[in-house]
């Protein structure tokens, strides 16, 4: 049996502890799971502005890296295969570059990769407010089949940490990728104490 593959690629967008949190989270999953990783340049600026956390420790989680310059990476192929694509977090940039068929880097091509041949592609926006065409390019890749999962956590859960709140959404990423986890308490209909 293949190894479940999974593509993760950071971006500019603010937030970048998601992306960070959700491959901790894939590396001690299961052994069956092979997690590739790009990284873009603002992305790498973002993970030492916003976190605790260096690049190269990112990196670390993942089985492959690719340089988002890197046209020539395996994942740049539809025949190259793999399960699922998600950019955690997602750029208005890099979300505008995949509504329009602009792939100028791997993070981009990955996506219409993902695409065009039907395979599951997550993204995970972290903007507001929204623009109407932030919503427009939102609306029309939903319209395509591709995950729109904005970086907006729950308050059901009753969360007592920003760490609370940020497993709430990896948990939903991870929901999306078929992959069991227990990162948030799920919705019962009953009030929590």
């Amino acid at each position: 049996m293949r190894n479940k593959r999974i593509v993760v690629a950071l971006t500019g967008a603010s937030g970048a502890i998601y992306g960070i949190r959700l491959l901790e989270v894939l590396s001690n999953v299961d052994d069956n799971i092979e997690v590739i990783v790009i990284i873009s340049g603002a992305a790498e600026e973002i993970i030492r502005i916003e976190t605790d956390y260096d690049p190269s420790y990112v990196k670390s989680l993942a089985n492959r890296v690719f340089s988002p310059k890197d046209f020539t990476a395996p994942v740049a192929s539809g025949s190259y295969y793999f399960d699922a694509a998600v950019i955690i977090p997602c750029s208005m940039k890099t979300l505008g570059a995949i509504a329009n068929g602009y792939a100028n880097n791997l993070i981009v091509r990955v996506a219409e990769v993902a695409m065009k041949e039907k395979r599951k592609l997550i993204l995970v926006p972290r903007e507001t407010p929204l623009s109407p065409i932030y919503l427009e390019n939102m609306l029309k890749l939903s319209r395509l089949g591709v995950v729109i999962l904005p970086a907006c956590p729950g308050f059901y859960h009753r969360p007592k940490k920003i760490s609370d709140l940020i497993d709430y959404i990896v948990g939903k990423v991870l929901d999306h990728l078929g992959i069991e986890n227990e990162l948030f308490k799920r919705w019962s209909g009953e009030i929590l104490p």
